[in-house]
């Protein structure tokens, strides 16, 4: 049985716990130090969604993590991103990287709202080698690889595609219209998207397409909608939590991924918020963090997700201060304040917009 009130939110416990994580990570994480730039994107986020960001860091040391995330932009032949670390940097006598050392996309996307998280006002971005990466990795089938010789290609890259886009407000780096057909091939018979076509519908993947499409200005049709809205409601378990596929536990992670679709299909009112944040409430750690599940270690992205997923869908006011978290923006996965900076210092300045958006389809 649900609580009749929830107990506090830990907003300075959970900044803390990523706050450590910046500078080393437990034994039980270890293994995720190869993304490095992903899991800084999470504890920043979870600093700057829980408005702890000034509050737990000084300057020096967001000086200091600006430095580290431009030292992850690599340039060459296919084009300039940024790699997930420096772990297996190798000295070279040239700037270009080498086929081990390539930018990646989804770490691209997240070193960009990192930056725009520290408030840099990137100077320092290769603007023109980002869109010429940004066509290396699309495939023939409209899909976007991790990297431009191979890697994953599914729907999660692709949107990082299109997130990197909209951030550029340039979308001459892809085919428009060859990405959304692959969106569209990977819907499913439940209203769902699978990671590419024929898979099973997934919560991540489904939020991936749903916010890509929205940010090309695209939006289903009446009946998709209403097939997919029911799917995603039917993920919301009775103990508040959502799950990621169909017959499956709930996971903190997913009341933003299955949360945030709904946000953006303009129904996020059918979501239970009174009963999700009481899920989020008991999956948090004493010691800071929150877990995938009631009882399980924290880590920095079940942290993020969680607060973000509150941040998107509160629940209602008079559960106390504790609960109010920054407002964010459900299409880039930021706070509105970090992706308006992005917006507003990422681009270019060009001469004629309506040239490269004809030229992407759009």
């Amino acid at each position: 049985m649900l609580p009749t009130s929830l107990p506090p939110l830990s907003k300075g416990g959970h900044a803390t716990h990523c706050k450590r994580c910046l500078s080393g990570l437990p034994s039980s994480q270890v293994d995720i130090d190869p993304a490095k730039l992903a899991l800084s994107f999470y504890c920043l986020g979870s600093l700057d969604v829980s408005g702890e960001l000034e509050k737990k860091t000084r300057g020096w040391e967001r000086e200091q993590w600006k430095e580290w995330i431009w030292s992850q932009q690599t340039s060459g032949h296919y084009g300039t991103g940024f790699r997930a670390s420096s772990y297996m940097t190798a000295k070279h006598s040239t700037e270009e990287h080498s086929v081990h050392d390539s930018p990646q996309i989804i770490m691209t996307y997240t070193a960009l709202l990192s930056l725009a998280i520290l408030r840099d006002n990137f100077s320092r971005l290769d603007r023109k080698g980002l869109l010429k990466f940004l066509r290396s990795c699309q495939n023939t089938d409209g899909s976007f690889s991790s990297e431009p010789l191979g890697g994953d290609s599914d729907l999660r890259t692709t949107f990082c595609a299109f997130a990197i886009s909209t951030m550029l407000d340039d979308w001459s780096g892809m085919d428009v219209a060859s990405a959304l057909q692959f969106i569209c091939s990977c819907r499913t018979y439940e209203g769902g998207y699978g990671q590419s076509p024929f898979g099973e519908a997934l919560g991540g993947t489904t939020y991936c397409a749903l916010a890509a499409l929205r940010l090309a200005t695209k939006q289903l049709d009446p009946l998709d909608r209403q097939k997919t809205v029911r799917w995603l409601v039917q993920n919301q378990a009775s103990n508040g939590g959502f799950s990621g596929r169909t017959n499956k536990d709930a996971d903190a992670c997913y009341c933003f991924w299955c949360g945030a679709s709904l946000h953006v299909l303009d129904a996020g009112d059918l979501v239970d918020k009174a009963k999700m944040a009481s899920f989020v409430a008991f999956c948090q750690f004493k010691f800071g963090g929150i877990a995938k599940i009631p009882g399980e270690h924290p880590d920095p992205y079940h942290t993020y997700l969680s607060l973000a997923a509150v941040a998107l869908l509160p629940p209602d006011s008079s559960e106390g201060t504790s609960w109010a978290l920054c407002p964010l923006d459900p299409l880039l996965n930021a706070t509105y304040q970090t992706s308006s900076w992005a917006r507003a210092h990422i681009p270019a300045l060009k001469v004629d917009d309506d040239d490269a958006l004809g030229d992407a389809g759009i």
